[in-house]
Parts: structure tokens; sequence; C-alpha cells
């Protein structure tokens, strides 16, 4: 990856040799395989069986979760937050789990609609509860950067899966409590 980065900086016509690029791109090498480490784990890995027991029925949400990722179109930044929710069944994760769920898959190069699926369907897989709602608000810095140049867009996913999908209640409950 190191040999990578040194063809691209020469072939936008950099000198690597140059004292502030001279270490680039090891520095660069290593940064991407910080934020692209989602592919070396796995979903066992991340939740490391912090699965309790707990007879709690109700909506469980965590908001606001930071999150940061590159798209597979550009392989630009896009930079946002989740709002992860879910109804148990006898079982929770733990909260930071949510957390560490969303990074993993964020940590890989795709798309949006896809990352806001992947999270829903490895959220219901641990809790095996009886639905979860994602929903991730972002900026493209493909959309911002380079292209239309639109500094004030964003975009909004959402996956529903189970009740969050077949019961308008539960969906407009989480809707309305992570606003």
């Amino acid at each position: 990856m190191k040999d990578a980065f040194t063809q691209i900086l020469q072939s936008i016509g950099e000198d690597v040799e140059r004292d502030g690029l001279r270490d680039t791109p090891a520095r660069a090498a290593k940064a991407m395989e910080f934020l692209t480490q989602g592919y070396s784990q796995t979903l066992e890995q991340v939740v490391n069986d912090a699965i309790f027991e707990s007879d709690s029925d109700e909506m469980v949400i965590v908001r606001d979760i930071e999150m940061y990722s590159l798209c597979e179109h550009h392989m630009l930044p896009f930079i946002g937050k989740c709002h992860v929710a879910y109804i148990p069944t006898g079982k929770v994760i733990g909260l930071s789990k949510v957390a560490r769920i969303v990074d993993m898959y964020a940590r890989r190069l795709q798309i949006q609609e896809s990352l806001t699926k992947q999270i829903a369907t490895a959220v219901l897989e641990v809790t095996n509860g009886m639905g979860v709602g994602v929903i991730i608000e972002s900026q493209h810095m493909c959309m911002m950067m380079r292209g239309v140049q639109k500094q004030n867009s964003s975009m909004t996913t959402s996956a529903m899966l189970g009740t969050f999908r077949s019961d308008i209640n539960t969906r407009n409950e989480f809707l309305q409590l992570i606003k």
C-alpha cells in the first residue's frame, strides 16, 4: 500500500523526496489500514459475548453514534451520526457493542444505503429482537468537495426490520424519540 501511495503522489506531480512528503506514503498506508479495519473484524469478535438476559421488552435506542466511512465510489469520507433501536426479546446487547457494530461496518468501503442495512441486520442477528430500526444522517465529501460541491447537503437513510417495518406505531415512536 505504501508503494501505491508513492505512485499516486508521483502521478499528481509531487516530489515524494521533499521534506513534507518523505513519510507520507507510509502514513497514508497506515491511515487507510485504520479506516478500513472493518474488513478484518467479525460480528462475533466485536460483540464478544456481550449479550445479557433481560426481561426488558421496550424499545432500546442508542442515539447520535458518531461515525465516518469511505464511499466506495470515490473513496472520500462521509461523516455523520447513526441512531440504532431494537426491541429485545429476552436478551440485550452491551451498550458499547452497538457503537462497535456501527464502526465495524462503517470502516469498510460501501454506500450509505448498504451500511444502514448491514448495521440493522447485524443488530437483529445478535439480539434476536422483535425488530430493529437504524437511521444514518451524514454529509458526503464526494458531493461537497468535488462534483456539484453542495456544502450544506446531507443524506438520510433508514433500515427498518421486524416490528419497525410492520408496525407504524413502533416506527413512529422510534422516529419521535430520535428527534
